[in-house]
């Protein structure tokens, strides 16, 4: 990911950073890569830096799918009462964030990659893939 900013005794950065892997360090899912580019001081001389970092990941949702039923057209005899009903389409999702309490546990049942730990070895699976 490209990476610029300044500096605040005045020059520059432009560079990139990489996430080479995600770890679990106790209990929270956490980037870890290197930050390579060229620092430009306030005079214009350019250094070349190479940086290893490390950040803790925060992983927003609002909303989780719970649900989704779609059912056609039924029509049913039962005893000479006819009962017809038109197609139905039942969405539940469930919304995350303070004082959304049942939409909160029903996220975090059927999120099957809550763990920190899951979640870095499945990322770093698709760091894997990626190369």
């Amino acid at each position: 990911m490209p990476v610029v900013g300044k500096v605040d005794t005045g020059g520059t950065f432009s560079g990139a950073l990489t996430i080479t892997r995600f770890v679990n360090q106790d209990g929270v899912l956490t980037a870890i890569g290197t930050v390579t580019g060229v620092l430009t001081n306030a005079a214009g001389t350019p250094t070349t830096m190479i940086s290893t970092f490390s950040t803790p990941v925060n992983i927003a949702q609002a909303t989780c799918s719970i649900l989704h039923l779609d059912l056609g057209p039924l029509s049913l005899n039962l005893l000479g009462l006819q009962v017809n009903l038109s197609e139905v389409v039942l969405d539940i999702t469930a919304q995350t964030g303070a004082g959304n309490l049942l939409g909160n546990l029903l996220c975090a049942i059927t999120g099957l990659l809550d763990s920190p730990g899951g979640l870095a070895r499945l990322l770093n699976q698709i760091l894997g893939i990626l190369g």
